[in-house]
């Protein structure tokens, strides 16, 4: 009796397992279906109505994607704005450094653009040299030293 009752057990046991394995193979179908339908394969059987869900579906996704992308470049953003703020900071110290201005001297050099940020005069600025030509009213009030004659 205990035989047949494991017989059964084992019987029963093997029907669950093969309801499940049906079970999940036609979920498996229905996905590979629908997938086919979201890459826009196999629409002729489909309605209006089947059309337009399937339609609401994908902007729902792809709204979701934008918020992805969005939230994504803003962190990026947020991590370039501190890398560029880090690196002001270790400009102005070489700065400092090779010029040699302490703490109190630098806050009198930042010179303020309309954006914010600050640029640093020079302590040593560079030199232009132009060459300039003499007035033209200076030259005409002169008589000229001599003239020359060409033969002519």
């Amino acid at each position: 009796m205990l035989h047949g009752q494991g017989a059964d057990s084992e019987n029963l046991q093997s029907q669950f397992w093969q309801r499940e394995a049906a079970m999940l193979k036609q979920q498996l179908q229905s996905l590979q279906e629908n997938h086919r339908r979201m890459m826009g394969e196999e629409l002729s059987g489909l309605s209006v109505k089947d059309l337009q869900g399937m339609e609401s579906q994908l902007e729902m996704s792809l709204r979701g994607i934008r918020m992805k992308k969005g939230n994504l470049i803003h962190h990026e953003n947020v991590e370039l704005c501190k890398k560029v703020t880090q690196i002001r900071e270790e400009n102005t110290e070489l700065y400092n450094k090779i010029y040699g201005i302490r703490d109190g001297e630098a806050a009198n050099r930042n010179v303020f653009l309309t954006n914010g940020s600050s640029m640093r005069e020079d302590p040593h600025p560079p030199i232009h040299l132009q060459l300039s030509q003499p007035d033209q009213h200076d030259a005409t009030d002169q008589a000229p030293l001599h003239s020359t004659n060409l033969g002519l």
